[in-house]
């Protein structure tokens, strides 16, 4: 037999981020897989296949994959749908998929964009498939729940930890401002555990997949007013929630806000301090600083950051005024004494709901 050709590789010989292959290397060896941006290269072609199967793909959708990676999710889509716009961050994983489809009957259908798809603007899809990189999963969630149209269905491989938080019921040990946030706007379902084999490089930790419905018609409800009070109440889940009102910065926010509401309708505010609350102490006396705690993603992480207070400014009447009608509002509707991770939806819409008419908003 004539000895068999080698492979030529463009470029210098010295090159990064091009490893030398191995003989016998398949095509998802060819790189050094950055696990720092979530490249774990889903290598078992059966779940690559339930996946696909999960989704119900029809001949006539069009399916947007985040990660496609060196193709091996990619292509089972493409024998399905009509066309897959695959959004890559990496240009060596996406130079790898060009050559994989190049020549061939399903070029015609792939459309590969490189960059990031959170700050992307995305074309239409019908579809949304990912074996995600775990860095970006909440933002791409929310992403895709805020896109206009909405996709029909989403299929998502996550983390286990994560997926279990999309799909987390009230009094569950995982639930969250995530599960609320994600459950408000979609249907969010469970449909496969992965195993860490299943992937080259093994990440740390198991894999699940979960598909995500969105509402439609979508709920009557801003998001930024409903994420503004689960912010609040469940940066301490375990917390009752009238303990979440009693941080100082929580309350100067919820007093600016209201500002803001009668400013705009029109509603004119009594500023004066009470004769009993003036102000004491040297008026050019630094700000201290006030520890708040924020839970940036929704998934429980716990940040604590540093603003600024007056500690010798006293309550003025409208100060005085919004902390009334906080309260008045935790007291009527019974919520103050409750805990984030017992309540559900209707309990927060209803919140929601009590606090506006009051005046009182958290956007």
């Amino acid at each position: 037999m004539p000895k068999q050709q080698k492979r030529q590789h463009h470029g210098h010989p010295g090159d990064k981020p091009y490893s030398k292959p191995k003989a016998g290397s398949g095509t998802n060896k060819v790189f050094k897989m950055n696990t720092d941006l979530g490249q774990h290269i889903l290598k078992n072609p059966g779940v690559a296949q339930a996946i696909v199967d999960k989704a119900g793909l029809k001949q006539s959708d069009i399916v947007l994959e985040v990660g496609p990676g060196t193709g091996n999710l990619t292509m089972k889509i493409l024998e399905k749908a009509r066309q897959v716009h695959a959004v890559e961050m990496d240009p060596r994983m996406a130079a790898e998929l060009t050559k994989r489809v190049q020549g061939t009957p399903l070029e015609s259908k792939l459309h590969i964009l490189v960059g990031d798809v959170i700050k992307a603007p995305l074309p239409y899809f019908d579809v949304c498939i990912s074996n995600t990189p775990y860095q970006i999963s909440s933002p791409l969630v929310f992403k895709l729940l805020a896109c206009s149209p909405a996709p029909r269905t989403c299929v998502l491989m996550f983390q286990r930890e994560f997926a279990m938080r999309l799909v987390a019921q009230p009094g569950d040990p995982l639930y969250c401002r995530l599960s609320v946030n994600a459950q408000m706007w979609a249907k969010c379902t469970h449909i496969l555990k992965v195993g860490k084999n299943n992937f080259k490089p093994p990440p740390k930790v198991e894999s699940s997949v979960v598909r995500i419905e969105i509402k439609n018609p979508r709920p009557t409800v801003s998001y930024d007013e409903w994420d503004g009070l689960l912010r609040i109440v469940f940066v301490r889940g375990n917390r009752t929630i009238k303990a979440g009102f009693a941080s100082r910065a929580v309350m100067e926010l919820v007093e600016r806000n209201w500002r803001t509401w009668c400013a705009t309708n029109d509603i004119p505010i009594d500023d004066s301090a009470p004769a009993e609350d003036v102000a004491m102490g040297d008026a050019d006396e630094e700000m201290e600083e006030e520890t708040m705690e924020i839970d940036e993603d929704g998934t429980g992480a716990v940040q604590t950051v540093k603003v600024k207070v007056d500690p010798k400014k006293k309550r003025g009447r409208v100060a005085l005024l919004v902390k009334a009608k906080v309260e008045k509002v935790l007291e009527e509707t019974g919520m103050g004494e409750k805990r984030a991770v017992k309540c559900d939806e209707g309990d927060f819409l209803e919140l929601l709901y009590a606090f506006n008419k009051e005046g009182i908003h958290f956007s």
